[in-house]
């Protein structure tokens, strides 16, 4: 399967949400990395067609979604930044529900989801209310309804706002899992969600596609670019108002500068080895972390 977007844009009271984006999609993990407000729900949006483009068109092998219709949303899997769940549904009783609105057979819907609940942990909860349920395991049961209908693109916006690093490390290990022959898009502005399961990464800066790349290319294009500076309490303000910082540690009376820059920005300067997080804060143009 291949998803196109081509020559997308969006305005919102004359100001561009998306602005002539492009981009093709296959089998893989994509990770779509911008700051906020840079366009990554607004995409999502006109993808699985809650919102219309302005200009431009989506293609599913070279097809526009318009005239797919209904037949494209049945390939879709959508799990939205917000999801909304009955609280005082049980969970099974939830997702025999979600299988009626995908047109799911009843017999078909009721293995399904008791296979997938297995594969996220779950199916000891699956006669617990969903309120009664911790927001990693609502998340949980919220791939678990996108995947119902074995779709054969998978979009997941901000699934791991809110959630603990162990829930995070749990569902980042779930979209790779689901990940296998299948388009999966992962719209987040936390860089290591991405950073050890995407294929490939598309930057969004302004509604605007920066840059679009596996993660090791990005990062080795960053290469003299991210720079280790000492500082002490007498010099670390200077620094800290002139040159575009990313991190800093206290080592007792030493303070050391994570640095991103063209060119040297100190005299002892020492150039480190990159990471995903540096790359977005080079191209995303996000500033100073102090």
């Amino acid at each position: 399967m291949k998803v196109t977007f081509k020559d997308i844009s969006k305005q919102y009271r004359g100001k561009y949400a998306l602005k002539n984006f492009s981009a093709e999609l296959e089998n893989g993990i994509y990770g779509l990395l911008g700051e906020n407000g840079a366009g990554k729900t607004t995409l999502i949006n006109i993808f699985v067609g809650i919102l219309k483009s302005d200009q431009g068109q989506v293609l599913i092998n070279e097809m526009d979604v318009r005239i797919l219709g209904t037949d494209f949303l049945s390939q879709i899997g959508y799990l939205p930044q917000y999801p909304q769940f009955y609280k005082n549904f049980e969970v099974m009783d939830f997702l025999r529900y979600m299988c009626v609105l995908k047109d799911i057979p009843k017999e078909k819907g009721e293995k399904r989801a008791k296979e997938l609940l297995d594969i996220v942990n779950l199916s000891e909860a699956h006669n617990k209310k969903i309120g009664e349920l911790s927001g990693g395991m609502r998340q949980r049961i919220g791939i678990v309804q996108a995947m119902l209908g074995d779709p054969g693109i998978l979009i997941l916006d901000e699934p791991t706002a809110g959630l603990d690093p162990q829930e995070r490390i749990r569902f980042r290990n779930l979209i790779a899992k689901f990940s296998e022959n299948r388009i999966v898009l992962l719209a987040t502005h936390i860089v290591s969600d991405v950073e050890f399961i995407a294929n490939q990464v598309i930057l969004l800066k302004g509604g605007q596609l920066v840059k679009q790349d596996t993660p090791q290319k990005l990062i080795r294009g960053m290469a003299g670019k991210v720079w280790d500076v000492t500082a002490t309490d007498e010099t670390v303000d200077e620094k800290l108002e002139r040159l575009n910082i990313s991190n800093m540690m206290r080592d007792r009376d030493k303070i050391y500068l994570r640095v991103i820059a063209d060119e040297k920005p100190d005299a002892e300067a020492l150039i480190v080895k990159a990471n995903l997080e540096d790359v977005f804060l080079y191209y995303s143009g996000a500033g100073k972390a102090w």
